[in-house]
């Protein structure tokens, strides 16, 4: 799919400003939006939406589900005006830090309060439109969400236990045993379905307000999914697993010049059995995003062409082989079902070739980050520069540095030769390399909202390899300068964007 040349600002929506400890889909999403409608973008980013684990760090790319969403990102204040809160139920708000999110502090306390809301909510006396809408939703998402809810519940069941470790009869998912406990559970159950039910329909306001404001929503789609999910409970055929509903091979990568590669340790797709089902389970993945984002970022994207498989039983990366997965058929197929493919796509590391060619086979654009650039190499290709017209260009990412961080962190060799290259002294590196990003023949131009505002390392959303401190960095609503928009509007305009 072709894109018209454009520019947004990528921030996750648990970093926006709001009063319950985390950002969500309430008043700070608007503020957002005005903000980026006033600054001139057309594009918000984020990472993905759905639940996330404190046993995986709280990371959105190890979810308790690649459908459902994150109940932490539900507004309680929405949830106030629809008189499914009171203003007592919120009181006290404990004193939450502005600028992070503790995810155990926040879950702590808007749990009960989406639980409170639920009984509300399903209480005779309540708006019976409400209650038609939820009943078509269910019926709508049940693909999805039958096994969502039922996996949720029996997490809670189960002390929060892996469904590895779960009784036998329902890690391999024994008819009778499902029916036993959907009965057992069903209060619990169609809370968890409540919770998606309200969660849609904030996204679905939300979405609506930023297109009335010109802003495109790209979301994320990691390749692979958590272990520890709804996903591969709920559809052991479609993953690599064992009798037992093991995996057999996890994903990863392996080891480059420099480094030990990585055991990233999710469960690998049984593409065999997916092929012989177009893609059935995929489809469905691919439908319930569309029915949320306009544009969609592929993590990942070597994965749909060839993947390193490590043994389940071997730490090492390096135990792993490249198998190939059947990428021109899957997107031949998805091209079938949808039409024009409005996909980003995650290219970075492990480029050869045969990656560049299936890439350009579904003229998709790759992305361009200039941090990973020899600034002292005439013709680099990822300084701004030397970007071709296919290509999504970030001046940072989640998984970067901040541009100032990074800038403080250069050799002076580099730091020289960057100067040279962007026409700077470096004073204000962070519109600098905005600049030169939106003004490169990318079709796509991002920044996080980070750099707009020039912070340093402190900022930086995410380090890969590292489990502490990721995930938290929040903006207030003084972030939302007026004055930042309209430099970024100027850059914008000046770029033709």
């Amino acid at each position: 799919m072709r894109f018209d040349r454009q520019s947004g600002v990528f921030m996750h929506v648990t970093s926006l400003p709001g009063p319950h400890g985390i950002g969500d889909l309430g008043q700070g999403a608007r503020d957002f939006v005005d903000f980026l409608a006033r600054a001139d973008q057309s594009l918000w980013q984020f990472c993905p939406l759905g639940p996330t684990s404190d046993a995986m760090a709280n990371s959105p790319y190890q979810a308790f589900s690649a459908f459902a969403g994150n109940p932490l990102l539900v507004s309680l204040s929405e949830l106030e005006e629809r008189g499914l809160l009171e203003a007592e139920d919120l009181e006290p708000v404990p004193d939450f830090d502005r600028h992070a999110t503790d995810y155990e502090r926040v879950e702590a306390y808007k749990t009960p309060l989406l639980q409170t809301a639920f009984e509300r909510f399903d209480d005779e006396s309540h708006d019976a439109g409400d209650h038609d809408a939820f009943e078509a939703f269910r019926e709508a998402e049940a693909y999805w969400l039958d096994g969502y809810a039922l996996f949720m519940a029996l997490k809670s069941e189960f002390d929060g236990a892996l469904w590895t470790e779960w009784p036998r009869e329902l890690k391999t998912r024994e008819a009778s045993a499902l029916e036993e406990y959907r009965e057992r559970l069903a209060e619990d159950v169609r809370y968890h379905e409540f919770v998606q039910f309200v969660f849609d329909r904030q996204w679905s306001a939300l979405a609506e307000y930023a297109h009335d404001n010109g802003v495109g929503l790209v979301g994320d789609l990691p390749i692979y999914v958590a272990l520890d999910s709804a996903d591969v409970w709920s559809a052991p055929e479609a993953f690599l697993l064992d009798e037992e509903n093991e995996p057999t091979a996890v994903a990863g990568v392996p080891p480059n010049p420099g480094d030990d590669g990585q055991r990233w340790g999710n469960p690998l797709y049984d593409w065999d059995h997916l092929q012989a089902t177009d893609y059935g389970w995929w489809m469905d993945r691919l439908r319930r995003l569309f029915d949320l984002v306009d544009i969609t970022r592929l993590d990942h994207f070597k994965g749909f062409d060839e993947f390193w498989a490590i043994p389940a039983d071997a730490d090492d990366p390096a135990a792993g082989e490249w198998r190939d997965a059947p990428g021109y058929d899957f997107f031949e197929t998805a091209q079938a079902e949808f039409g024009d493919l409005p996909f980003i796509a995650e290219d970075l590391g492990f480029i050869d070739q045969g990656l560049i060619d299936f890439r350009e086979e579904f003229d998709l654009p790759g992305m361009k980050v200039p941090h990973y650039a020899d600034w002292c190499r005439a013709g680099d290709p990822n300084q701004p520069m030397h970007y071709p017209e296919n290509a999504v260009a970030y001046s940072a990412t989640h998984d970067t540095d901040t541009t100032v961080g990074f800038y403080n962190s250069m050799s002076d060799e580099q730091r020289d030769c960057l100067h040279y290259n962007l026409g700077t002294d470096g004073g204000d590196i962070h519109w600098d390399m905005i600049d030169a990003v939106w003004n490169s023949n990318a079709v796509l131009a991002l920044a996080p909202m980070q750099d707009l505002l020039g912070l340093d390392s402190h900022a930086r959303f995410n380090t890969p390899g590292t489990e502490e401190g990721n995930w938290e960095w929040r903006v207030t609503r003084e972030g939302f300068d007026g004055d930042v928009a309209d430099h970024l509007a100027m850059l914008t305009d000046m770029s033709i964007r």
